[in-house]
């Protein structure tokens, strides 16, 4: 890695990125930015992650103010539920090892997110402890 790559990284990421590309295309592998290439191929993973647990997040936010605001239901609220058990199925057939995410853990980790969130939308108070088993939120039935 020369000093050049290194300050390419940190001005202009876009364009760093192709180079990389370019030179593991051809082969050149001691020209790679090894340190920041590694950690871009962690955060790949991360960014996985994250996206899946955001879609989780928004469900649950959305089931607790469809279950505890029944007179408020919409399109909107199912539309979301809907939409993001889409985007997690889709996630999960990218990459099947996400799967490792979809556990009660994670899921109690994310209710203090969402709950919080639902709050600051509702005003109401939530359970403290989250009501929902993992597989409520992917499949429960949903209709308006």
């Amino acid at each position: 890695m020369t000093k050049t790559t290194k300050t390419l990284y940190e001005q202009d990421y876009g364009l760093w990125a192709e180079q990389m590309a370019d030179l593991i295309a051809a082969g050149r592998f001691g020209e790679l930015d090894i340190e920041n290439l590694v950690e871009e191929v962690r955060d790949l993973s991360k960014r996985e992650r994250d996206r899946l647990l955001s879609s989780l997040r928004l469900i649950v936010h959305h089931l607790l103010k469809w279950d505890h605001q029944p007179q408020k239901r919409s399109r909107s609220w199912s539309g979301t539920i809907q939409r993001e058990r889409a985007n997690i199925s889709l996630y999960l057939e990218d990459s099947p090892s996400l799967k490792r995410y979809l556990v009660d853990e994670w899921l109690h980790k994310i209710y203090v997110v969402a709950c919080a969130d639902a709050f600051k939308e509702t005003g109401l108070q939530f359970p403290e402890v989250c009501p929902y088993e993992i597989k409520d939120v992917l499949v429960r039935d949903i209709c308006f």
